[in-house]
């Protein structure tokens, strides 16, 4: 029996869940290919913007004129050949489970995320509150991966990043709630319709909310000019000091370069219109332009993702201290006073919301 012929001998209700399971490992594939390659990107930008070549000697399967694409393949053979080393006295069921709590929500998340207005893996009505709600549970793993290594510098490492990831959850939950004022709704693909019309996208009447919200996931993510929790100028690397191979992938690479991933698109989904075009409203509703697409949501995740790439290469390490004061005496008063704006602009009808 064919494929197809098998498919149709199933009941609607299996057909949908087959075609739900499909679509999952879709996603689920595009984001780890991704996360792959963004480690090859990071190093020809960084090595562009500081003068230097980058990988440019392991070819994509022997193809030739593939130089260096086939770096990422080579380190994720590297990394799940190298050894798994246990510390003697760690607590072992704890210390191997740290990494897949960290991981799971890089992943879950992207459940709701709209990537175009005919596809999204779940369109619940309450999709925002289900992005805080799991964005905020990475640091569970982060704090296992330190406490179950039972070593005082893993310790301290988790402890830093933790209170960094607190302080600047605090200020993307604020952000967000302007979003929703905004759109007045929890689901993500009515946020993204909510921006429709030229001047209707949420960047231009929540500007600094939206400043804020990407700066914060830089921080969250733990990437420089954030990443005191891991130090890589120092000997001991913050929370993963005694993780290796595959459980080092795991908890470190996998999900900080899936979350840079998930911030750029969610920044790109509650403030850049998501996959509206920005021409919307512009030129006429027949032109190829005008047209909502995912095209559009891609180009805008590639511009953020290349801003964390950019901060990298060119900022130095802030201080602990400094990191704790933008977020606390910085980030979230700009965040409170800019809810009030807008709760004076929605009142007044200042603004597209009235509509």
């Amino acid at each position: 029996m064919s494929l197809l012929g098998l498919y149709n001998s199933l009941a609607v209700s299996e057909q949908v869940a087959l075609i739900k399971t499909v679509q999952i490992i879709g996603v689920l594939l595009a984001v780890v290919i991704c996360v792959a390659f963004m480690t090859l990107a990071e190093r020809k930008v960084i090595g562009w913007i500081q003068g230097r070549i980058g990988p440019n000697r392991v070819t994509l399967f022997g193809i030739p004129f593939t130089e260096g694409l086939g770096q990422p393949f080579a380190d994720v053979v590297k990394l799940l050949f190298k050894e798994i080393i246990l510390p003697a006295n760690a607590d072992k069921v704890l210390f191997l489970l740290a990494p897949m709590i960290a991981l799971v929500p890089a992943f879950a998340t992207w459940a709701v995320v709209p990537f175009s207005p005919e596809f999204v893996l779940a369109d619940i009505d309450a999709g925002l509150l289900y992005v805080l709600a799991l964005t905020s549970l990475g640091v569970y793993g982060i704090i296992l991966a330190g406490w179950a290594t039972n070593s005082k510098y893993a310790l301290l490492g988790a402890l830093r990043s933790a209170a960094q990831i607190v302080a600047y959850e605090i200020a993307m939950g604020f952000a967000l709630v302007g979003v929703l004022m905004a759109s007045g709704s929890l689901n993500l693909s009515d946020i993204v319709r909510s921006q429709a019309g030229a001047l209707g996208w949420n960047v231009v009447w929540l500007a600094p909310l939206a400043v804020i919200y990407f700066i914060s996931g830089v921080a969250e993510t733990n990437r420089a000019p954030f990443d005191v929790a891991e130090g890589e100028s120092e000997i001991v690397a913050g929370f993963h000091v005694e993780y290796s191979g595959a459980t080092f992938a795991t908890l470190f690479a996998l999900p900080e370069y899936a979350n840079m991933i998930l911030i750029a698109t969610l920044t790109s989904v509650m403030f850049f219109g998501g996959w509206l075009s920005p021409f919307d409203g512009y030129l006429g509703a027949g032109s190829l332009l005008s047209q909502p697409s995912f095209l559009w949501l891609a180009i805008k995740i590639v511009f953020f993702l290349f801003c964390f790439l950019w901060f990298r290469a060119t900022f130095p390490r802030y201080r602990y201290d400094q990191i704790m004061r933008l977020g606390w005496k910085v980030f979230i008063p700009l965040t409170l006073i800019w809810i009030f704006v807008e709760g004076l602009m929605v009142y007044w009808h200042i603004g597209p919301w009235h509509r």
